[in-house]
């Protein structure tokens, strides 16, 4: 039976996409052109040409920034100084003497690059850390720093960021602590005491604190953001409370400030283990005169528990800041001979550089020339995200579209084979029956034979239309279209078609409803559509098509969103329903693919093309649309047509 959509208009004989792929292009044999200049010298011409440039411009700079230079250079040695009088300070503290040093001093003057020389007050060596290098130490004119735990260099001490805590007056390092030092189990349970504490301030005063250990052991309770934690139900007293260890050495320190401030004619104090103090009997003494008994009588007591005073030197040929340039001939030849140095670093590193740039392009040409070669699989290895690696991205996508390509051409031929050689074998056989004398060539003959070819035809038409389609080469002309009418006239068309099969046809569109599309091929949509729900639709069934505006969000489903204007953005859904057998879930998805049969044992000869939804599908997309599929099995399927559309204006 002929097709009942109007046929599409002629256009010129160009070969479409898929049909260009029947035929391999015949394709020249790429010359092999030798690069005038290749990459690598270019790219060690400019790279030499930068150094020797950079080189005269850093000479330059260099000449003019010696200052800066020296003052850095002064800098790093103060803070070398600093480290080294740091670490002896914290190993005074906490050792009763300078025995077993010697390591210590060995490996400060290994990590600062100077010699390191520790000795008495009187001049005797206490550690050397160039001691049987051949060359004697002499002392110069000034010591770096004395290293003494109960009298610290505040300068020094500022550099290091170490003495936290400790004042001008004092001036004893922290971490000398003498017989005040906790056991492990007091520390322990005091830094217990501690972590309750912060949870009490955050749960009852809303205060987030964290507990500081200091060199003692003794824990203390600190306010997050550095404050003052202020008045709180937490129990903070409590750590204040010295422990069984800590109130004989408390006891002492009290006595030696008593016996200080008595012999200044004051009365006598209460200490407590955070250092603070409250007056006792009359007169109360002045606080100055507490702080400096207190100080005194702290190194009094801490003395026998520290390494006694010594004097630190550190030395080196390098620690005299000194400029050579003046530009004299020995001067002009150095840099003479570092600059050629640098140009040749340079150009070895810049010729390692180019290998691994022009390495991915030769990778990148090996690909190329395989794919020539018929290697459809051909990919390069895709690293980093420079300009290279993007070169390869775009090769391997180019690869994989022309994989994709060769394999829908080999697809495209398949089907044309696949579909063709049964009406070409049907007519074939009756016409050599004919020429056998077996059939007759009568009125019968012709018309199955018309039949056959007609079927031929209509395969033909449509795989032409599927492959324009795919190939993005349809010839749309949208208009505004009336879907009620057009509905109406799809339905007259089918109408006998499906009251042979004793189907019955209905339409429940909107009239005001109108569809941008071009008409031609919109009609072959719903066709197409149609006379797939009616070959699907066993006889006393019925088959629907309806039309509706879809709704947006915001705007009203039906009348216009402006006064006077049609709506705009808007979509019109065309549905086909029939009550036909249905269509599994799991086959569902398939449905627009090429060739898909619901039945597999329907003949090619009554079951049409196996194209129909598929080119539904090209057709919506090209129009801006998208078909979708409904079905419940043994109650029958709906198909929607989603394309851009409206209300009429005054619908």
């Amino acid at each position: 039976m002929a097709r009942t959509e109007p046929s599409a208009p002629e256009r010129p004989s160009v070969p479409t996409d898929a049909e260009s792929r029947y035929e391999p292009a015949k394709r020249p044999r790429s010359a092999t052109v030798m690069p005038r200049r290749s990459l690598l010298i270019r790219l060690l011409a400019v790279s030499a040409l930068v150094s020797v440039c950079s080189i005269m411009a850093t000479a330059w700079v260099v000449v003019h920034t010696t200052a800066i230079s020296l003052s850095k250079e002064r800098g790093q040695a103060l803070a070398d100084d600093a480290r080294i009088y740091d670490t002896l300070m914290g190993w005074a503290a906490t050792h009763p003497g300078w025995t077993g040093v010697g390591p210590t001093v060995r490996r400060l003057a290994s990590e600062a690059g100077h010699r390191v020389v520790l000795t008495t007050e009187q001049g005797r060596a206490l550690a050397d850390s160039g001691a049987g290098g051949g060359h004697a130490f002499q002392p110069p004119g000034n010591a770096t720093a004395t290293v003494n735990p109960l009298a610290t260099d505040p300068e020094l001490s500022r550099a290091t960021g170490a003495g936290t805590g400790t004042t001008e007056a004092s001036a004893i390092d922290p971490r000398a602590v003498g017989p005040f030092r906790l056991s492990a189990a007091d520390s322990l349970n005091l830094r217990q005491i501690a972590g309750r504490l912060t949870r009490c301030l955050r749960q009852d005063s809303g205060v987030l604190a964290h507990v500081e250990v200091l060199a003692s052991g003794r824990p203390r309770v600190v306010a997050n953001d550095g404050g003052a934690i202020g008045a709180s139900p937490c129990p903070l007293a409590v750590l204040d409370a010295p422990v069984s260890s800590e109130k004989k050495p408390l006891s002492t320190l009290n006595s030696l400030v008593d016996s200080c401030l008595r012999r200044r004619g004051t009365g006598p104090v209460t200490l407590t283990i955070t250092g603070d103090w409250t007056p006792g009997k009359e007169p109360v003494p002045p606080a100055s005169a507490v702080a400096s008994c207190l100080a005194t009588s702290r190194a009094q007591q801490l003395a026998p528990f520290v390494a006694p005073s010594a004097v630190l030197y550190v030395a080196s040929p390098g620690r005299t800041a000194t400029t050579f340039f003046d530009l004299s001939a020995a001067n002009k030849l150095r840099i003479a001979g570092w600059a050629a140095a640098v140009v040749v670093v340079t150009v070895t590193v810049t010729s390692l550089a180019g290998i691994r740039l022009v390495r991915p392009l030769r990778v990148l040409t090996a690909a190329a020339l395989r794919m020539e070669g018929g290697e459809l699989s051909a990919r390069v290895p895709v690293r980093g995200g420079d300009e290279i690696a993007r070169l390869s991205a775009a090769f391997n996508a180019m690869s994989e579209r022309r994989e994709e390509l060769e394999t829908l051409r080999r697809d495209m031929t398949n089907d044309i084979a696949h579909e063709l050689r049964t009406p070409v074998s049907n007519l074939r056989g009756w016409l050599e029956a004919v020429e056998d004398g077996l059939a007759q060539p009568d009125a019968g003959l012709v018309t199955t034979l018309l039949g056959q070819a007609m079927q031929l035809q209509h395969i033909i038409d449509d795989l032409r239309d599927l492959s324009a389609a795919e190939a993005g080469e349809l010839w749309l002309s949208p208009v505004p279209v009336p879907v009620a009418d057009l509905l109406s006239a799809v339905v007259l068309a089918a109408r006998a078609t499906a009251g042979a099969a004793d189907i019955t046809l209905r339409v429940t569109a909107d009239p005001a409803v109108v569809v941008d599309a071009d008409p031609v091929r919109l009609r072959q949509m719903v066709d197409n559509l149609v006379s797939n729900a009616v070959r699907h639709t066993p006889a006393g069934g019925s088959v629907t098509l309806g039309a509706m505006v879809e709704p947006v969000e915001g705007l009203p489903a039906t009348g216009a969103d402006v006064p006077g204007k049609p709506e705009r953005g808007r979509f019109v859904v065309l549905t086909v329903s029939d009550t036909g057998c249905g269509i599994p879930a799991e086959e569902l998805p398939h449905i627009f693919d090429r060739f898909w049969r619901a039945e597999k044992s329907r003949s090619r000869q009554s079951g049409g093309s196996g194209l129909g939804l598929a080119i539904v599908r090209r057709l919506a997309e090209a129009h801006g649309g998208e078909v979708t599929a409904v079905s419940t099995v043994d109650e029958g399927t709906t198909i929607a047509l989603r394309l851009p559309g409206r209300r009429a204006e005054g619908g």
